[in-house]
C-alpha cells in the first residue's frame, strides 16, 4: 500500500493537533483521579479490599450499562458536541468530590455514585473520540495518529499518575481530585475549537434504523470478523487481568508494605513508560515484521512478564515487579495501536461507533468485571493471590490472536475491507444483542 506523505502526517491537519491537546487535558485529568480516588476511599473513609473493588467496578459499569447503545447514538451525532459534554460531566462530577470533603459530608455513597456517573460519561468521550479520528485525519494516517494518541495516554499513565501521586502526598487527595476537575474542564474548552465537525455518516441504503437493529448490526460486523473477534478477546483478555491487578495495588502499597502514595504513582507510571515505549516502537516494527506477526511475536514473547507483578514487595522485588509491569505493558501500547488501527480500516464510516462501541463493552465491562473479581479475591483470600489470579489472565491473554489470522497478516486492510463473517446474524448468542 502506497500511502503519500502528506496522508503519513496527520499533524498538518489543525482538527487533529487540537483533538490532540483536548486529550493530553483530558487524560491528565483522568490519570489524576485514577489515583487520588481510591486513596480518599482508603486513607479518608477507612475503604477495604471490597470496597475499593466495588468502587473500581463502579466506575467502568457504565460500559456494560450504556455501551452498546452508546455506539449508535454517537453514529447519529456531532462527535465534537458529544466529546465536550462529556468533559464537562466530568469536571462538575469530581469538583463535587473535594467539595463535599471540605463540607465534613463525603461518604462512600456519594464515591460511588461519583464514579459510576463519570463514567456515564466517558463511556461517550472514549466512543466519541476513537470514532471521530478516522475523519479528521484520514484512514491512511490512522496509524501514525493511533501512535500519537496511545503515546499521550502512556505518557499520561507516567505524568499523570506520578502527579497524582504528589498531588495526593504533598496537598491532600480531595485537593487532586480537584485538580482532575480542572483538567476535564480545559479540555472542553479546548475542544470547542475544532473547526471541522462531521456530520454522521448516512447510513447505507438498506441498513437498519431501530436502535437495537443498529447494535446487531455492531455486533455481527465486529463477531463475525475472525479478526476483529481475536483481537477483542486479546483485548479483554488483557483489560480483565490488569485491573484485578491494578484494583488491590493501593491496598497492598498502604496496608501491607506501608509505602508512601507517590511510591504507588511511580509503579502506575512504569506501566505508562511501557506504554509509550510500545507505542512509539509500534509502526517501525510492524513495516519489519509486519502488522499481525508483530502482534503474535511480542504476545508471544512478552506477555509471560506478567508472572514478574506478583512478585511485588520492599527492596529488590519492587524494581523486578516494575520491570515485569513496564515490558507487559509494553506489548500492550504495542497493540493498541496497530489494534486499532486494523479495525478502524476494517470498518465503514457508518459503522465506527458501533464498532468502537462494541470493543468498549467487552474492553471497559472486562474492566468492571475483573474489579469485581479482585474485590472478591481480595475479601476471601489474600492480596497476593489477587495479584496471581491477575498475573494469569495477562500472561495468555495474546492466545486469540497468536491463534488468529491476525498473525500472519502483513500489511493493514484497504479501506472498509471486512472479512467475510463466519457466524451468521442468528446464531450471535442472545445475550449479546
Amino acid at each position: 500500500m502506497t500511502v503519500t506523505a502528506s496522508a503519513e502526517s496527520p499533524w498538518r491537519k489543525a482538527d487533529f493537533r487540537t483533538l490532540f491537546t483536548a486529550t493530553t487535558l483530558s487524560q491528565l485529568g483522568t490519570n489524576i483521579g485514577y489515583v487520588a480516588v481510591p486513596f480518599i476511599a482508603v486513607s479518608a473513609l477507612d475503604a477495604g479490599p471490597g470496597q475499593v473493588g466495588a468502587l473500581s467496578a463502579l466506575s467502568t459499569a457504565a460500559f456494560l450499562l450504556i455501551g452498546l447503545p452508546a455506539g449508535a447514538w454517537v453514529d447519529r451525532m456531532r462527535h465534537r458536541r458529544v466529546l465536550i459534554t462529556a468533559d464537562l460531566m466530568r469536571a462538575t462530577l469530581l469538583a463535587t468530590v473535594p467539595l463535599a470533603w471540605w463540607l465534613d459530608s463525603l461518604t462512600l455513597g456519594q464515591l460511588y455514585l461519583t464514579v459510576l456517573m463519570n463514567g456515564f460519561a466517558t463511556v461517550f468521550f472514549d466512543i466519541g473520540s476513537q470514532s471521530v479520528l478516522p475523519q479528521l485525519v484520514g484512514r491512511d494516517s490512522l496509524v501514525r495518529a493511533n501512535a500519537s494518541v496511545v503515546s499521550l495516554i502512556a505518557a499520561g499513565n507516567v505524568a499523570g499518575r506520578g502527579a497524582g501521586g504528589e498531588l495526593v502526598h504533598l496537598l491532600t487527595a480531595p485537593v487532586a481530585v480537584a485538580c482532575a476537575a480542572v483538567g476535564h474542564l480545559a479540555s472542553a474548552l479546548r475542544l470547542t475549537a475544532i473547526r471541522r465537525t462531521p456530520r454522521p455518516a448516512p447510513p447505507s441504503p438498506g441498513s437498519p434504523t431501530r436502535l437495537r437493529a443498529q447494535i446487531a448490526e455492531g455486533l455481527r460486523h465486529v463477531f463475525g470478523n475472525r479478526e476483529l473477534r481475536a483481537l477483542a478477546l486479546t483485548a479483554a483478555l488483557s483489560n480483565l487481568g490488569s485491573q484485578i491487578i491494578n484494583t488491590v495495588l493501593p491496598v497492598l502499597f498502604v496496608r501491607e508494605l506501608h509505602l508512601p502514595a507517590e511510591a504507588l504513582g511511580l509503579f502506575w507510571a512504569a506501566g505508562g513508560v511501557g506504554l509509550l515505549l510500545g507505542a512509539r516502537c509500534a509502526r517501525p516494527i510492524a513495516r519489519r515484521l509486519g502488522h499481525g506477526r508483530t502482534l503474535g511475536l511480542l504476545g508471544l514473547l512478552l506477555a509471560p512478564a506478567g508472572l514478574l507483578v506478583p512478585l511485588l514487595g520492599r527492596g529488590p522485588w519492587l524494581w523486578l515487579a516494575g520491570a515485569g509491569w513496564l515490558l507487559t505493558m509494553f506489548k500492550v501500547g504495542v497493540d493498541n495501536v496497530l489494534g486499532v488501527s486494523l479495525r478502524q480500516r476494517s470498518t465503514a464510516d457508518a459503522l465506527l461507533g458501533r464498532m468502537n462501541a462494541t470493543f468498549r463493552f467487552l474492553l471497559t465491562g472486562a474492566l468492571a468485571v475483573g474489579a469485581a473479581v479482585a474485590g472478591v479475591i481480595g475479601e476471601l483470600a489474600t492480596v497476593h493471590t489477587t495479584l496471581w489470579v491477575g498475573a494469569a489472565f495477562l500472561s495468555t491473554a495474546f492466545l486469540p490472536v497468536f491463534l488468529s489470522p491476525v498473525r500472519t497478516r502483513r500489511d493493514l486492510p484497504q479501506q472498509q475491507e471486512a472479512p467475510p463473517a463466519e457466524i451468521p446474524p442468528a446464531k450471535i448468542p442472545a445475550g449479546m444483542s
